[in-house]
């Protein structure tokens, strides 16, 4: 499967490339390509074996999502959502898993991790209301996920920590309201709407936490922290965001001479400057992430569950290579001069899209705050890690 989904990637980029101004106008993925990614096992990436999925290592899961990534962000977040979301299926007791994951070999999956939502104790399962907003793709999915604060007998129900416990509930994309929000700078062809719910019925079989519940499954893949892998998700949308501005920058500067010039931009040398640094910068940030990716997925083989420790290098390595290929775009953009701020330009694209990734939780710089009280040795709760 490996080698299959990074080839099924590589064939569709141009593709994607093609169809990247009507995902941005009509601000999700088309439908071509929701079953292109879906024929191909992209959105089951990560689902487990047993249910029909790919089961794929993190380092195909970076590979495939760049490639998807540098032929548009927004194809490449979609994937991301949709790949990941399928992690779920090693949560759920195996009848729910089959019925959602492995009966439909093309089914998508996504959500909102978020606990934004309520989900009252019932008999049998939970009472799920709330509104959750970035609910990525959510319009191309069969089934949703939502997370929810557990109530139980009218006050939520906490964890030994002292924080609410939350669960993921999942249920069919018909059982949920999509309100229409996204209106956006970047990542625009993504979909991101609000997903609303007023009174839903969520057996306890069709949910999960991420953080107590233990997976059911025993390869090496779950035993990776989810923020991990969402974390690098994002990180891989992040890096191919930045190859395409380079690719841009490249193509660009061969035939463009700024105004008042003699020599093209490839022929000055504060560009070629630039470009290099660009290089080194993203190789540099790139080759960290799949080193340590490396490392987390030899000691999950061996070890089991990771160790703090680990953790914190895979949401360390994620959110700098987010944060060094949004410097990277910037670089790019300032050199393409004023060329890069036209709507035509892939420039100005990258630019937004890359400035849409470092927003999300799992890779903004404020995640390098946590990792540091780690590498300190402080006292750190862990639970989002």
């Amino acid at each position: 499967m490996s080698d299959d989904v990074r080839a099924s990637a590589a064939a569709l980029a141009p593709r994607i490339r093609a169809l990247a101004d009507e995902t941005e106008r009509g601000r999700r993925l088309p439908q071509e390509l929701v079953d292109a990614f879906a024929h191909a096992g992209i959105f089951r990436m990560l689902v487990p074996r047993r249910f029909g999925g790919g089961e794929a290592d993190v380092e195909t899961l970076i590979a495939t999502l760049e490639e998807l990534s540098r032929a548009d962000g927004s194809a490449g977040w979609c994937a991301m959502i949709g790949a990941t979301s399928g992690v779920v299926a090693a949560y759920l007791p195996d009848a729910d898993a089959r019925d959602i994951y492995g009966s439909d070999p093309n089914v998508v999956s996504g959500g909102v991790f978020a606990p934004h939502g309520r989900a009252i104790v019932t008999d049998g399962g939970y009472r799920l209301s709330g509104r959750w907003p970035f609910a990525s793709g959510c319009e191309h999915c069969a089934w949703l996920m939502t997370g929810a604060v557990v109530i139980d007998g009218g006050k939520p129900r906490l964890l030994p920590t002292g924080m609410p416990d939350s669960r993921l509930m999942l249920f069919p994309r018909v059982d949920a309201e999509i309100v229409d929000t996204w209106n956006v700078s970047g990542l625009r062809g993504t979909g991101s709407h609000d997903l609303q719910i007023g009174d839903l019925f969520v057996p306890a079989g069709r949910s999960a936490s991420i953080i107590t519940d233990r997976p059911r499954e025993s390869g090496a893949l779950y035993r990776f922290p989810v923020f991990g892998l969402l974390a690098i998700g994002g990180a891989a949308v992040a890096l191919g965001v930045a190859r395409a501005a380079i690719d841009e920058l490249v193509r660009l500067a061969a035939s463009k001479v700024p105004t008042g010039g003699r020599r093209r931009l490839s022929e000055r040398g504060v560009v070629q400057t630039e470009l290099a640094q660009a290089e080194a910068a993203l190789g540099s940030a790139r080759a960290f992430l799949f080193e340590v990716c490396a490392e987390a997925w030899r000691a999950a083989e061996a070890e089991g569950e990771l160790p703090i420790a680990a953790r914190a290098r895979l949401r360390l390595a994620a959110t700098h290579a987010t944060i060094t290929a949004a410097k990277v775009v910037d670089l790019m953009y300032d050199a393409g001069g004023g060329t890069s701020i036209y709507a035509g330009s892939p420039l100005q694209r990258c630019f937004r899209d890359v400035h849409v990734v470092t927003q999300h939780a799992m890779v903004a710089p404020a995640t390098l705050e946590l990792v540091g009280r780690i590498l300190f040795g402080l006292e750190t709760d862990a639970s989002l890690l």
